[in-house]
C-alpha cells in the first residue's frame, strides 16, 4: 500500500517545528514549542525530537505510513546530508544530521537550506505557484533565501549556494557576523539585526523613545514593531534603515537572476508597510533600469511556520531515493 504520509522539520535558529503532512499539503499534526538554542549537545537535540516526531508517527497509524523525512536547516547541504558550519545553531561542527535522524527512526530523511525548503512551499501552495524565477527571503534569526530559476533550487556545484544573508554590504566597520565575518546583510536585516540597530541608536542618540524603557539586553525586533506603530520617530527610523539596506541588497540580487518576484517570509515581514516601503524605494532608486518595475516584492501567502514544513516535507516524498 502507498504510504500516504510524510515528516516535515524546520530546524530555525530559534525554534524547531515538525508536524506530519498528507499528499495534499496538508500538516496533520505539528509542534512548534522546541527551542533550537536549549540543546548544545546535537545527541540530546536528536533524541528529543525523535521522541517528538515517533509521538505523532503513532498518532497517524505507525511507521508504516510513513514515506520519509524532510528537513530544512540553516546551512543544510542537499547532496551530502549534512548541516555545515551554520551560524546561528548551537552546532558549530559539520553536523551529518539526516543520517543521524534516519538512524533513530528509521526512515529515509533528506536535508536543504531551510530557505530552500520553504521557497519549495511557496511554489508549492503559497505566493510563487506558477513562477518559475523568485527568491524567497526568509527574515528570522538571520537571513536565508531561496534562489529559484528556471523552476529549480540553485544549489550550486556543493549544495550550499544561495546564502544572500552572507553577502557583505558594509566593507567598512561593517558588524561582526556569526559566521565568522563582518558586514553581512543578515547583521543588519534578520530580526536579530533590528535589535542591534535599536540599541546602537538608544546608545549614539539622546532623543526620546518607548525603547528606552526597556531593557537593552533583552530588547527584541518585536519591541521595536510595537513602539513604530505607536508612532515612535526612533522605532519608525530603525525600520526605515533596515528597508533601505534589504532594498539596495535586492537590486543586486535582481542583476543576479532576474526574478519574477521577491517573497519575503519571517516573523520580521510581518512589520508589514514599516518595512516594504524603504525596501521599495530603495530597489527602485538601485537597481538599474533594464530591471526597473519587473520584479514585484510580496509576502508569503503561508502560515509563519507551514512554509517552511511544507517545503521540507517535499522532500520527505523523494527521501528513499535520496537516501
Amino acid at each position: 500500500m502507498e504510504k500516504p504520509y510524510v515528516v516535515g522539520i524546520d530546524l530555525g535558529g530559534t525554534n524547531t517545528v515538525f508536524g506530519v503532512v498528507d499528499a495534499k499539503g496538508t500538516i496533520l499534526v505539528s509542534d512548534s514549542s522546541m527551542k533550537t538554542q536549549a540543546y548544545p549537545d546535537i545527541n540530546d537535540y536528536i533524541s528529543t525530537l525523535c521522541n517528538g516526531i515517533n509521538a505523532f508517527v503513532e498518532k497517524v497509524g505507525g511507521r508504516d505510513k510513513i514515506r520519509g523525512v524532510g528537513i530544512g536547516a540553516p546551512n543544510g547541504n542537499y547532496f551530502s546530508g549534512c548541516i555545515e558550519f551554520a551560524a546561528n545553531l548551537p552546532w558549530r561542527e559539520n553536523v551529518p544530521i539526516a543520517r543521524m535522524i534516519s538512524e533513530k527512526l528509521n526512515l529515509p530523511v533528506a536535508l536543504t537550506n531551510d530557505a530552500n525548503a520553504a521557497a519549495i512551499g511557496e511554489m508549492t501552495y503559497g505566493a510563487a505557484r506558477g513562477m518559475k524565477d523568485f527568491i524567497m527571503i526568509t527574515l528570522g534569526t538571520g537571513v536565508g533565501s531561496g534562489i529559484v530559476v528556471g523552476g529549480n533550487l540553485v544549489y550550486g556545484h556543493d549544495g550550499v549556494a544561495g546564502e544572500l544573508g552572507h553577502v557583505i554590504i558594509r566593507r567598512t566597520n561593517g558588524r561582526l557576523c556569526g559566521c565568522g565575518r563582518t558586514g553581512c546583510l543578515e547583521t543588519y536585516t534578520s530580526a536579530t539585526g533590528v535589535a542591534r540597530t535599536a540599541r546602537e541608536f538608544l546608545e549614539n542618540r539622546k532623543d526620546d523613545s518607548l525603547l528606552r524603557q526597556i531593557n537593552p539586553d533583552t530588547l527584541t525586533s518585536k519591541d521595536v514593531y510595537i513602539a513604530a506603530i505607536q508612532g515612535d520617530q526612533m522605532a519608525i527610523e530603525i525600520f526605515e534603515l533596515t528597508g533601505r539596506i534589504l532594498g539596495e541588497a535586492f537590486a543586486d540580487f535582481i542583476a543576479f537572476s532576474s526574478p519574477e518576484a521577491i517573497i519575503l517570509f519571517g516573523g520580521l515581514a510581518n512589520a508589514g508597510d514599516l518595512l516594504l516601503k524603504p525596501i521599495q524605494a530603495a530597489m527602485d532608486k538601485n537597481v538599474l533600469k533594464v530591471f526597473l518595475g519587473k520584479t514585484k516584492l510580496i509576502l508569503s501567502q503561508l502560515k509563519e511556520s507551514d512554509a517552511a514544513i511544507l517545503g521540507a516535507s517535499a522532500l520527505g516524498w523523494e527521501a528513499k531515493e535520496l537516501s
